[in-house]
């Protein structure tokens, strides 16, 4: 199963592709960031944003996808571009028939490192340890998206686990 994982964002979305082989390891296809220049419009910044993803799912043709689920902010203005940019995610995995499904930062720092309060250096090092990198994935919103990706390879293993038994 190859799944794709997205960290969203107005400015900088991390985008992750995990392939689930057969034996059970994980292995990267391709990560990386999408930015978009904060002197364009806001709906701009998000077309911008959809044609790329957009761009990824085709040349991919991931089987199911992963987003992030907001978390609450202190600042309204971060939550709310954070939001734009989830729904532009959703909408483009959406678009193509990607099933999709949604994590919160502490399920997929549970479902990576095993421990929901793990801080960010702790998951980016499972992150490379769980993928076998040699160097820990940059910048870190693809590590984060990679670690999105991990997380919903874990949650559809244990789904199947369950339904099978």
């Amino acid at each position: 199963m190859l799944v794709i994982g997205i960290d969203p964002g107005t400015a900088t979305t991390g985008y992750g592709l995990v392939r689930d082989n057969e034996d059970g390891n994980l292995s990267v296809v391709d990560y990386g960031v999408i930015l978009t220049s904060s002197k364009l419009p806001l709906s701009a910044r998000l077309l911008e944003l959809y044609n790329r993803l957009n761009e990824l799912l085709l040349l991919h043709q991931p089987e199911s996808g992963a987003v992030e689920k907001l978390f609450f902010q202190k600042n309204v203005r971060t939550a709310l571009a954070v939001g734009h940019a989830r729904g532009v995610a959703l909408l483009a995995l959406e678009g193509v028939h990607i099933p999709v499904g949604e994590y919160t930062p502490l399920e997929v720092k549970q479902a990576v490192a095993g421990y929901g309060g793990a801080d960010k250096p702790q998951v980016q090092q499972m992150v490379r340890t769980l993928l076998d990198l040699t160097d820990i994935p940059r910048p870190d919103d693809a590590a984060d998206a990679l670690a999105v990706a991990i997380c919903h390879i874990h949650s559809a293993r244990f789904t199947r686990l369950v339904n099978e038994s």
